[in-house]
């Protein structure tokens, strides 16, 4: 399989090696299989979580409730 990027329209196509090869010419040109998958995969949301506590921050908080506590 090879990867081919149409240079008038931009258009990126997978196709066999027989076919890849009739294809490639002034219009056709290889490209790597990384930009391939950059074209036809949607891109990945990343949400961003909130940030957590330090451990010193959460022994704080305990020994803060613990001595709360003993009063």
């Amino acid at each position: 399989m090879k990867c081919l990027k149409n240079l008038k329209t931009g258009n990126i196509v997978r196709v066999d090696d027989k076919q890849a090869y009739n294809m490639v010419g002034t219009t056709w040109n290889y490209i790597s299989k990384s930009e391939w998958k950059i074209a036809t995969r949607k891109p990945v949301v990343v949400e961003e979580t909130p940030s957590e506590e330090t451990i010193s921050e959460k022994q704080l908080k305990r020994n803060k409730n613990v001595k709360d506590r003993s009063k």
